[in-house]
């Protein structure tokens, strides 16, 4: 189960001395450690937790994680420049888009494994592969033909941009085993993303290991790894209904008792479950007002640094601090004990983060905290529309704040 730690905040809010409005991403380092800890520690032997670098990049969040995880996911040569200046474990390249330049650097950085998503990429890797005269060791990225979960997105069972058709993969078994620049060192299996049915995640991790374990006997092939992706979920709808994380890896200490005799070692890439919880993002109310007979707040801040909310037409889990100071000589603008839509300061009707949600108070000058932001925050939003002012970037540690 994710918790919150509510000091990091409130360290930053009570020695914030900025004269404008209060605006920033709150990152928990020590939250993020000990959450970090825990998932690695709960994990049976033949599991190994890699951090999927897309949920969060910040160097801040990988130098944290760097010293407990067994290796990095990462999607692009950007990420791969990001975890290679602070680290030698292992990285997995992943990603449906992969350019010959990425390919060649991944090479020369001897990245420990990469992702294969079609015919053409095969083709392509083991092209290159024998121009540099190296091996490469990939995994076999497969599409399944069930679907595996209710999942709030699917990349498996369903059509997507992602992986090889299952139906097709004895196909490119038959021609990756033809080229000797290409090692298969395994099968990779990301289907989904933010579930939260652990059963339905367990029936899916024995499908895995089953298909791959039936595709290594028939071509005897040793492929040892079964990366079974992430997709493991956040429920910003009912935060008291956490995905049950312990659950999980009680079922994974099942399937390692079961197939004992199989020498395989599974992955794990999370990323929105490892950071979420660490991250807030912080935004002052501007203003307060009614419209038609609703309630409207009005942030500095928007959709432009926390994307998510609007993108998935959602409330995101908040919570309200409360600021007693009021500097200018006139009334102050606030709502009790009512319904509030909360908005951004975008010239748009879709800069929303809050829709229609229960407050017994809200003011001009109060400070709403949006918890849960620290994966798939900052960094997927729309920085620059309008040119507003960026927000901080806060880290705390020990209770000492440092802005970037």
């Amino acid at each position: 189960m994710i918790t919150i730690n509510k000091s990091a905040v409130e360290s930053y809010l009570e020695q914030n001395n900025e004269s404008d409005p209060v605006c920033a991403y709150v990152y928990d380092l020590d939250h993020l450690k000990d959450h970090a800890q825990h998932l690695k520690e709960s994990l049976p032997n033949f599991c190994e937790l890699y951090y999927a670098v897309k949920a969060n990049p910040a160097v801040q969040l990988l130098e944290t994680l760097e010293p407990i995880v067994d290796g990095f996911e990462v999607a692009s040569i950007g990420e791969i420049n990001k975890v290679d200046e602070l680290s030698e474990k292992p990285m997995l390249f992943g990603g449906p888009g992969k350019k010959d330049h990425e390919m060649i650097e991944a090479m020369q950085r001897n990245v420990d494994y990469i992702n294969v998503e079609s015919v053409h990429e095969l083709n392509r890797m083991a092209y290159l592969a024998d121009q540099a005269q190296v091996k490469i060791p990939i995994l076999l990225r497969v599409n399944l033909s069930t679907n595996v979960s209710d999942s709030h997105i699917r990349m498996s069972g369903v059509p997507t941009q992602f992986g090889i058709d299952e139906r097709d993969i004895r196909d490119v078994i038959d021609k990756a085993l033809k080229y000797e620049q290409i090692e298969i060192k395994g099968f990779h299996f990301h289907a989904m993303s933010n579930n939260l049915d652990v059963d339905a995640h367990l029936r899916f991790v024995e499908m895995a290991i089953e298909k791959a374990l039936t595709w290594r006997k028939h071509y005897d092939l040793e492929a040892p790894i079964i990366d079974i992706g992430g997709g493991i979920g956040i429920n910003y709808w009912d935060t008291s209904d956490p995905f049950d994380w312990d659950a999980l890896a009680e079922g994974l200490s099942a399937f390692e008792a079961k197939y004992i005799d199989e020498t395989i070692t599974l992955f794990l890439e999370i990323g929105r479950y490892m950071t979420a919880g660490c991250g807030s993002y912080v935004s002052e109310v501007l203003d307060v007002k009614t419209n038609h007979g609703e309630h409207f707040a009005v942030l500095r801040g928007g959709s432009h640094h926390l994307r998510l909310p609007a993108a998935w037409k959602m409330s995101h889990p908040f919570r309200i601090h409360s600021v007693e100071d009021w500097h200018y000589p006139f009334e102050r603008p606030g709502i009790l004990n009512s319904e509030v839509t909360v908005a951004g300061e975008l010239c748009t009707p879709n800069d929303v983060l809050v829709r229609k949600e229960f407050v017994d108070q809200l003011r001009a000058g109060d400070i709403m905290v949006f918890e849960y932001a620290g994966a798939y925050g900052w960094t997927i939003s729309h920085h620059d529309f309008l040119s507003h002012p960026h927000p901080e970037q806060v880290f705390v540690a020990n209770n000492v704040v440092h802005k970037v």
